[in-house]
Formats: C-alpha cells, structure tokens, sequence
C-alpha cells in the first residue's frame, strides 16, 4: 500500500479477489464473473499485473476490503492519491495525455459489440448485457493493472483514473476515476464521479481499491 499525506494507506493497484475453498485452498477469483451469491468467500488483494475485478458492486467491494482488513477509500482520501502531493487534475500532471492511463475509448462500445456477438435483442442490450464476462476480455478493453505504467504520481498508486470505476465509502452510491470508455462526461480525471447507481448496482465498468488507517508507532 501506499501512504499518502501520512494519513490513510491506499492500495497501489485497482482490487482483484481470491477465493478461500471449502478444502481451505486459496485461489483467484474470475475478474470476469459478479461475486453474487459467493461474498463471504473471497477478499480483496492489490497485485500489479493481473485483471483487477469489475463486475461488482460497492457493497459487495465493501465487505471484500474489510475481509482482508480494509476499508474502502472515503472520497477527500480517494481524491487525494489520485492527485498526487501536487494536487494535479489528472495522476500525471495537469494535462491530459494520450495513452498515459487506459481511457483512449474504444472505437465501438463494448456493450453493443458483445450484444451484436450474443444476439442480444436491441431492447434489452443495457439490461442484459452490462454484466456479460465477455466485455472486459475484448482487445482494447480493461488492461492489467499498471500496465499503464505513467498513470501513477509519487505516492506510487496506478490506474486511479480509466481502467475500472473505482467504488468508494458512499453507502448512496458513488464511484470514482472514470474507466476505459470514459474519464470526462462526469468530471476530469481525479474529479470524476458518478452517483447514478446505488450501492447495491454492478456492471462491467465498476471496480475499486482498498484503503486503511496507517499504524500508529507511539
């Protein structure tokens, strides 16, 4: 984790899960599947180079930080290691850069294509469709994370703009950062966010990251 300010550790990479088996075995999670139904047997970890987890909600982000001990970010501290001890717009600096983090936008949206793939009818393409596992495994969709590896600042977290939305503690429901089809419609780079959707809400966009209070050396 990354200490920021002194104040709150924050995770480096976007979260992925692992699963704890009946036989006691540990082993990953799909970061293509929802975890519904199946909350109390995985957790959160940060790892670089691996798919993080979209897919879930942020009750169910929620209860995965905390059983591994965390919490999720609440906003000023999401907010503040996105902007880095510069206090910059995006992780990088003040001006967008073209392909620095995963926010090029795909040419075709990857709900339609995946629809167009399935034969999802039209009318149900935004009901049906947001949560199949297909969207996030297309080229040029979610990356690994910090594979972008210029869309950090100094306090070392990645892909805290595009990739995934990235949920935070906000029981009404808000996500953060943007994600690979978009970092702008709802605020640039570190200000993006979104309260569309409630807590309980997940489709193929939203992630999160972890964070917790530092220790206390006395």
């Amino acid at each position: 984790m990354a200490l920021v300010d002194g104040r709150v550790c924050v995770d480096r990479w976007e979260a992925s899960l692992v699963e704890r088996l009946p036989s006691g075995e540990v082993r990953a999670w799909s970061p293509y599947h929802p975890v519904d139904g199946h909350e109390a047997d995985v957790r959160a970890v940060s790892r670089p180079g691996v798919t993080p987890q979209g897919y879930i909600s942020g009750e169910q982000a929620q209860r995965a930080c905390h059983a591994s001990g965390k919490r999720l970010c609440a906003a000023d501290e999401w907010e503040r290691a996105c902007r880095g001890p510069q206090r910059t717009r995006f992780p990088y600096g003040d001006e967008r850069k073209s392909r620095v983090c995963n926010d090029d936008i795909r040419g075709a949206h990857p709900v339609i294509e995946v629809a167009l793939r399935l034969g999802i009818p039209e009318e149900r393409r935004w009901s049906d469709g947001m949560n199949q596992p297909l969207i996030n495994q297309l080229p040029d969709s979610l990356f690994q994370t910090g594979a972008r590896a210029e869309c950090t600042n100094e306090y070392g977290v990645f892909d805290m703009v595009g990739n995934l939305h990235e949920w935070i503690e906000d029981q009404n429901g808000t996500f953060r950062g943007g994600f690979y089809m978009d970092t702008s419609l709802n605020g640039e780079g570190c200000s993006y966010q979104t309260t569309a959707h409630d807590f309980r809400y997940h489709d193929y966009s939203t992630g999160f990251r972890c964070c917790m209070d530092p220790d206390r050396v006395e």
